[in-house]
């Protein structure tokens, strides 16, 4: 069942999950929410509860302010996550989220709290490749809704529906501005490995630049690529999971 947390940072888990199972929080892209990780619990192996992180501005949380800052989104995020983190877990984040999910993971590092056991990144290039980014947030409406459809983000059914896409626009523009407020900042990689994911058929993240990932660890690395463009991830759901089911399976051996 996914369901709401009394943390309303997290939809989904069990309240009275065992305590030997693995928490896997996912970090969702730029415009999405806890929802598009909706049906992964019905997935997952039994062993593996489902975290989605929820930001405001959306969904269960439509009306609080968005952020737009990406230090501080970081900052407020792990504060956040701290009370949940109470047995092994790891991260998931799928572009905008995949970086969130790195930084809030070296975040906790550097607040000596615990640490994910594994870091799955998907459809974003690695952090040290991260160029500085034009203000697409700014843009007017017409250009940044065409900016928005190269990623193929933005269905043809949401276009054509006026009060749905005024819904949209904030939040989409809060995100876009989190990835122009990113500063990568070098550190020593991560000590806990990291597979990172991608589409084919993904024009703006190619698998050399996710390759870059690699450099982020000192535990084992991979890349898995899928067909598919920048949102592989919601056609091959279950191809997906099985992956991280499997590399997760793998660690605790």
């Amino acid at each position: 069942m996914f369901q709401n947390r009394p943390n309303r940072w997290l939809i989904g888990g069990k309240p009275n999950s065992p305590a030997g199972k693995l928490l896997l929080f996912t970090f969702s892209y730029a415009g999405g929410g806890a929802s598009a990780y909706r049906h992964w619990h019905q997935s997952l192996p039994a062993g593996i509860d489902l975290y989605a992180v929820q930001l405001p501005g959306r969904e269960t949380r439509f009306g609080e302010p968005t952020l737009k800052h990406f230090p501080t989104a970081v900052q407020t995020i792990a504060e956040s996550l701290l009370p949940s983190l109470d047995r092994p877990f790891a991260f998931f984040g799928h572009s905008l989220g995949g970086l969130l999910a790195f930084e809030v993971a070296r975040h906790l590092r550097r607040a000596k709290s615990p640490l994910p056991q594994y870091l799955f990144i998907s459809a974003t290039s690695a952090p040290q490749l991260q160029e500085a980014r034009e203000e697409t947030s700014k843009l007017p409406d017409a250009d940044f809704i065409q900016t928005v459809q190269k990623f193929g983000g933005m269905p043809e059914e949401v276009l054509q529906h006026t009060e749905l896409l005024q819904i949209l626009l904030p939040i989409l523009r809060a995100d876009f501005s989190l990835f122009e407020t990113y500063r990568y900042v070098e550190e020593p990689a991560l000590d806990c490995p990291i597979t990172v994911f991608g589409g084919l058929e993904d024009t703006e993240t190619s698998e050399e630049r996710l390759a870059a990932w690699n450099i982020q660890t000192t535990k084992p690395f991979r890349v898995k690529m899928f067909s598919g463009n920048h949102f592989y991830l919601h056609a091959l759901q279950n191809l997906l999971i099985n992956e991280i089911a499997a590399d997760l399976h793998k660690s605790k051996n």
